[in-house]
């Protein structure tokens, strides 16, 4: 699901932001910056990473050229995010790119100001990350895939293949404790709920 702003009005942003810079600003920075934070490491987001510049060619930007990206991972280490997203934001970026729930809910803390866009797989309404779908409000929108939401129907499709199961074991990253807590009231009300017990 797609909501606030599209691609073009993304690259607009982005344009849009570097012009507005002071020009004292402008004369130290001689393209726009754009910020990527992630809490993977480059090598599991290298294909991410290799369709995020093709989708900026594909508007004119070529890094290195006429934008500058700085990358920053934390190697899944997601305590790093904070110190990283302050250093994003210090480098007073045009936009910043989060390629993962814990680095958009990271760079929200850090920043009201610099417009961040994500890619979350649950629903950002629930997490805090935005206001509204419709409406996100603030300096945030993006893209959610909703991975979080199908966690009931893979529970549903768990128990038809094997309806004598009683327990269920589900792992959840404790660094990311808003979406882990999401998924395990996820799991208890559609265990309680939806599946039934034979």
């Amino acid at each position: 699901m797609t909501f606030g702003i599209g691609r073009r009005q993304f690259i607009t942003l982005l344009g849009g932001a570097a012009a507005a810079w002071p020009l004292a600003a402008r004369a130290q920075q001689a393209m726009p910056v754009i910020g990527y934070l992630s809490g993977a490491t480059f090598e599991t987001m290298r294909e991410y990473v290799a369709a995020f510049r093709r989708g900026l060619a594909d508007e004119g930007f070529f890094e290195g050229r006429n934008v500058a990206i700085e990358y920053r991972w934390t190697e899944n280490y997601d305590d790093r995010l904070p110190a990283l997203a302050t250093d994003l934001v210090r480098r007073q970026p045009a936009v910043i790119a989060a390629s993962t729930t814990p680095s958009a809910l990271a760079l929200k803390e850090a920043t009201q100001t610099v417009p961040i866009v994500f890619v979350v797989g649950t629903d950002p309404v629930k997490i805090g990350l935005v206001a509204r779908l419709a409406q996100p409000g603030g300096n945030i929108t993006g893209i959610t895939v909703l991975n979080v939401e199908l966690i009931a129907k893979s529970l549903e499709l768990m128990h038809d293949v094997m309806p004598s199961s009683t327990t269920i074991a589900v792992l959840l990253n404790p660094a990311n404790i808003r979406q882990a807590a999401t998924e395990r009231t996820i799991v208890q009300d559609t265990a309680r709920t939806s599946v039934p017990v034979s």
